[in-house]
């Protein structure tokens, strides 16, 4: 009995069977994207924050600027367009009240970026030095302020400058020429720690071989700082200040607090929270009035939305972004 195997059948029959078996699919085109799959979780979870804050931000700005196009007619609220904004830009009484408020806001702002930012920055980087023995205290102490009431910030400011008991004899917050300065270095004394904070945690991110490469090259502290981590940092400097101007347009609290709604003394630092506060509710001789209440809050919003993209357009489109 012979032990001959059947022939092996040929490569290309092979090869043609296993062609029948497995059918080719088209490959995805070079340009197409696999499809994605709606994930339904990552809606389960945006929704709740998103209707606390269509409820409490988003309805009460949109109600507002419709608010602003009506105005009382015989004790009928009746829409007048753009009424409002026209009356309140060329008043003689409102318009004079409404620049110097917002004369007052970009100063507030601008001792705010001068003074509070550099400062933070500095402070950042002298807690983020490895060398410095308790920093963990340092960074308490120094964030301690922005957790305090602005209520008690403002009365321990006016008994340390008060003429009569405190530091120094000339009443700062009694001058037109010195009480916005006043409160606004008051307010960068309670809120530094936010900007110090942001900072620091860059900083900190920096990584260690940069800070050798660096030291290797011969730079000393101040060359590392300004050629390698400042440029890390430029894109928090711009966010930062970005934060610092929506609130400093929105600041009302410290003001009310130590000068009251008329923002004394002769309105020398009045701000749009004050003025929006006083034309609003009305505040002694003034009747307020919910509609031009609302003209002034749209105009703070426009204010608002005009240095925000100033910020997104103009300065981080020119930023260089570094990974860390």
């Amino acid at each position: 009995m012979s032990n001959t195997q059947p022939p092996a059948p040929p490569d290309d029959v092979g090869a043609e069977v296993a062609v029948k078996a497995s059918p080719v699919r088209p490959a995805p085109s070079a340009g197409r994207r696999p499809r994605q799959r709606f994930r339904l979780h990552l809606l389960v979870f945006l929704l709740p924050a998103a209707a606390i804050y269509t409820i409490f931000m988003v309805y009460p700005l949109v109600d507002s600027m419709r608010l602003s196009l009506y105005a009382p007619q015989d004790g009928i609220r009746m829409f007048v367009g753009l009424e409002n904004f026209v009356h309140l830009l060329t008043d003689d009484l409102l318009s004079a009240r409404f620049w110097n408020a917002v004369w007052n806001n970009l100063v507030f702002f601008a001792i705010h970026f001068f003074v509070q930012n550099p400062i933070g920055l500095l402070l950042a980087a002298l807690l983020s030095s490895a060398t410095l023995k308790g920093r963990s205290i340092y960074r308490t102490l120094l964030f301690i302020p922005t957790t305090l009431s602005v209520v008690i910030v403002g009365f321990i400011w006016q008994l340390i400058l008060n003429p009569i008991w405190g530091i120094v004899e000339t009443p700062l917050l009694g001058q037109s020429s010195t009480a916005l300065i006043t409160l606004s270095l008051m307010s960068v004394w309670q809120y530094i720690g936010i900007p110090m904070i942001l900072f620091y945690a860059v900083l900190i991110a920096i990584p260690d071989e940069l800070l050798e490469a660096a030291r290797v090259d011969g730079a000393n502290g101040w060359q590392t700082f300004w050629r390698v981590k400042f440029p890390l940092v430029l894109p928090t400097v711009g966010i930062v200040s970005v934060i610092t101007y929506v609130a400093n347009m929105n600041a009302f609290d410290l003001i009310y607090t130590v000068k009251g709604a008329l923002a004394g003394p002769d309105f020398a630092t009045d701000i749009m929270g004050t003025l929006f506060f006083r034309t609003f509710f009305g505040f002694q001789l003034q009747r307020g009035s919910s509609t031009m209440g609302a003209t002034v809050a749209t105009m703070m919003f426009v204010l608002i939305l005009v240095g925000v993209l100033l910020y997104f357009f103009v300065y981080q489109r020119r930023v260089e972004h570094y990974e860390l």
